[in-house]
């Protein structure tokens, strides 16, 4: 392996590591403002269902979708390093003020950012160096996964406030408190085998654009058992600004409320993921969040917070194409 290589490589695991502790919150807001665990003991239930996904999601349907985010004749080691390079950036800047927005469209911004740079630089369209197919899929879920998050979590809302209306609040209160273990865990689990991927994809770019394997079909082993250990290792550390943000500021929380969001979200990353679509956890647990809040009432939900969420969402993709194309910039032209 060449010395860039080897870069690419430990910036992407780092990445991935930092995708844990940015997206922690989505597992474990809700447990822990609910106070059914620790923030400590959260963490760590996160972190192994994070690494559990490694023994099931074996396809890598949304590795192979991010790998082919950039037209493969517009992928270099360079192009694959300025886009990890803006992801990061993007990533510690919106952890730093607890803003949860998402990883996987940072990494997809930087990546289709820095493959555009290049191919200017080439003199070709710009527009070219996309795969728009990939590209357009990937954009429609930064609208689709909130409102599939926030319906499903009406939905699953409505049938148990139905189905437990004659049992006594204090019951009631403990089994969900018990249920809520079981859907963190199916949230964290999704969230690992959603993202990891996403990190296992520019590694195989970067392995192909070396020469190392052939195709993506050639992964080897240790990427992906590689990108699981990082994901879960960085879940491990938390991310307390977002989980404040996620667990306390859009909406209270109860147990009941926390069971809800957390499935509705499991249950969608499990679809986005078995159609190979790189879905963000955040958007999604963030829209099965406000799902629960408006079953109370539209106004037990703080859209003043929700609205400033939107915007860090809308401007993560183009933000991060825009440091990826600068970033490969200084690279051509001073390095």
């Amino acid at each position: 392996m060449t010395t860039l290589l080897v870069i690419v490589i430990v910036l992407a695991i780092a990445f991935d590591y930092i995708n844990g502790f940015h997206d922690a919150a989505n597992s474990i807001a809700t447990v822990v403002s609910t106070k059914v665990l620790t923030p400590f003991m959260a963490v760590l239930w996160a972190a192994l269902f994070n690494f559990v996904a490694y023994f099931v999601f074996t396809d890598h349907k949304v590795a192979n979708t991010i790998a082919k985010t950039v037209i493969e004749e517009y992928i270099t080691l360079e192009v694959i390093f300025a886009g990890l390079v803006a992801a990061i950036s993007w990533n510690l800047f919106t952890w730093y003020y607890g803003i949860p927005s998402s990883s996987s469209h940072t990494l997809i911004g930087g990546f289709a950012g820095s493959g555009m740079a290049y191919a200017l630089f080439l003199g070709a369209n710009p527009i070219e160096a996309i795969n728009l197919s990939a590209t357009l899929k990937i954009l429609s879920f930064i609208v689709l996964a909130p409102v599939i998050g926030m319906t499903i979590a009406i939905i699953i809302t409505l049938i148990i406030i139905n189905i437990c209306k004659k049992t006594r609040p204090s019951v009631a209160e403990r089994w969900f408190k018990f249920l809520q273990l079981v859907s963190s865990a199916g949230l964290s689990f999704a969230h690992g085998g959603n993202d990891a991927q996403k990190v296992m994809g520019i590694i195989a770019t970067a392995l192909i654009a070396q020469g190392v394997i052939g195709s993506f079909e050639e992964m080897p082993e240790w990427v992906p058992l590689a990108c699981y250990v990082a994901i879960a290792a960085g879940t491990m550390s938390g991310g307390w600004k977002i989980v404040k943000t996620m667990g306390t500021k859009i909406t209270k929380v109860t147990p009941l409320e926390g069971v809800s969001a957390e499935t509705a979200g499991a249950v969608t990353l499990g679809i986005t993921e078995h159609f190979g679509i790189p879905a963000s956890t955040t958007h999604t647990i963030t829209g099965a969040i406000i799902g629960v809040g408006v079953v109370k009432r539209v106004s037990a939900v703080r859209w003043g917070v929700t609205i400033s969420l939107l915007w860090a969402w809308i401007l993560t993709i183009p933000v991060s194409a825009i440091l990826g194309g600068l970033t490969l910039a200084i690279i051509h032209y001073i390095l």
